[in-house]
């Protein structure tokens, strides 16, 4: 399995838009092959900050993911609202306690 991070900072006028985008779209991202997990993060104290979790199978299904018509369309409506460039890693788990 594996977990991608991505760190997302939107000009402050541009994140309901943003929200609106991912609303939209969240459980077509969640449903693509090999994605198992999503959730959507605010940043408590900078509100124009966001981060995704999700899991993937592979970064073979990561890759088809970033390579889709889906991704695609939702880059080219979330791209504009940036206010730096985003972050992204891909972690491996190590440890998880409920």
């Amino acid at each position: 399995m594996l977990v991608r991070i991505v760190k997302m900072s939107f000009q402050p006028e541009k994140v309901d838009e943003f929200l609106s985008n991912f609303e939209a779209n969240k459980t077509k991202i969640r449903t693509f092959e090999g994605c198992n997990f999503l959730e959507l993060y605010r940043d408590q104290n900078n509100s124009n900050i966001f981060f995704t979790y999700s899991y993937w199978d592979s970064e073979d299904n990561l890759n088809n993911y970033r390579h889709s018509d889906l991704f695609k369309g939702v880059w080219a409506k979330t791209k504009p609202l940036f206010n730096a460039k985003p972050e992204a890693w891909s972690v491996d788990k190590l440890a998880s306690l409920e």
